[in-house]
């Protein structure tokens, strides 16, 4: 499944999934970003069961804000819009697939 990048605008649309909603809030001078991206790239392309969305903290303030986005990456699971699953910094792949799974 392709990658989505989400503005304040459009983010809560791409809430709304038949599959989990993994959303990676990022910046582009992020080093831990920069190495997490090539991650979420293979779990894209590996799994047709998930749905991943970029929102850079730096042009969706509004999204940031409204989820307390303090430190980056942060990622997000959503299941029926609502947040099942949070972790906070540089995960493994094998973290990431476990918060798809829950």
């Amino acid at each position: 499944m392709e990658i989505i990048h989400a503005k304040d605008e459009t983010f809560d649309n791409e809430l709304q999934a038949d599959v989990p909603v993994l959303v990676d809030f990022y910046a582009d001078w992020c080093g831990p970003c920069r190495m997490l991206a090539p991650v979420l790239q293979d779990i894209s392309s590996e799994r047709s069961n998930v749905k991943i969305v970029k929102v850079n903290v730096d042009e969706a303030e509004k999204v940031a804000q409204r989820f307390g986005i303090m430190s980056i990456p942060t990622l997000m699971v959503f299941k029926d819009g609502k947040e099942v699953s949070k972790k906070v910094g540089l995960c493994s792949k094998d973290e990431i697939v476990d918060m798809i799974n829950l």
